[in-house]
């Protein structure tokens, strides 16, 4: 086992920003560059995770997910993943690369659904204690734009609850990651995703040389 900790990266963004491809991207370059590191997503990454993944996202169950619900599930998943993935991972002195962490959930339960900053905080200090991450690339365009790029990606797929969503919420779960990215510069960076992939992917490898994690 490495006795230096691997590095703990998150993708950040809206649905059509282009989350997937360039944390697929980005792996490709890691891996050329003989950086051991695993990929993986929130809420998921493991067998159980991922189950709690399909009462969160299914949009056909019939039943309703009161938001407060949709909150304890998220850290549900969170706590799965962080003790049996992550943190096991990272010790092993691998990168982690993650699509969507607890970025997205104050953007989408605090700002979308309009729960409680404070209870979301509260919870993140349960099940994370004091592990954040140590980058966060966050990909941002305009809801419209991204939208538009989601249904074409999504024809004649089943919405999920996220995806069935109207702009406003969107809007919203926008403004939040634009606060947080102020309040934490050093850690989050913003990323034209307005832009081809290839300019996008530009952008993430520029954020990795300038804190000379690649060469």
């Amino acid at each position: 086992m490495s006795e230096i900790a691997g590095r703990f990266l998150t993708i950040e963004g809206i649905e059509g920003v282009g989350k997937s491809t360039q944390v697929a991207r980005l792996s490709g370059t890691l891996r050329e560059r003989g950086v051991d590191h695993v990929v993986t997503r929130e809420p998921g990454g493991t067998p159980l995770a991922e189950k709690i993944r399909s009462l969160v996202l299914d949009n056909a169950a019939g039943e309703s997910v009161p938001a407060t619900a949709e909150l304890l599930l998220m850290f549900a998943a969170r706590a799965v993943h962080l003790a049996n993935h992550v943190e096991p991972n990272l010790r092993a002195g691998r990168w982690v690369l993650c699509d969507r962490f607890t970025d997205a959930t104050y953007a989408y339960q605090g700002g979308g659904r309009r729960l409680s900053m404070d209870h979301i905080r509260q919870l993140e200090v349960m099940v994370q204690g004091v592990r954040r991450p140590d980058l966060t690339l966050w990909l941002d365009a305009p809801v419209e734009q991204a939208l538009q790029r989601a249904r074409e990606r999504n024809t004649g797929a089943v919405a999920d609850r996220f995806e069935s969503e109207r702009t406003e919420f969107f809007e919203r779960v926008r403004a939040v990651y634009h606060a947080r990215a102020q309040a934490e510069p050093d850690r989050i960076h913003v990323i034209d995703a307005a832009q081809s992939s290839d300019a996008v992917a530009a952008q993430v490898l520029e954020v990795l040389w300038k804190r000379t994690w690649i060469s």
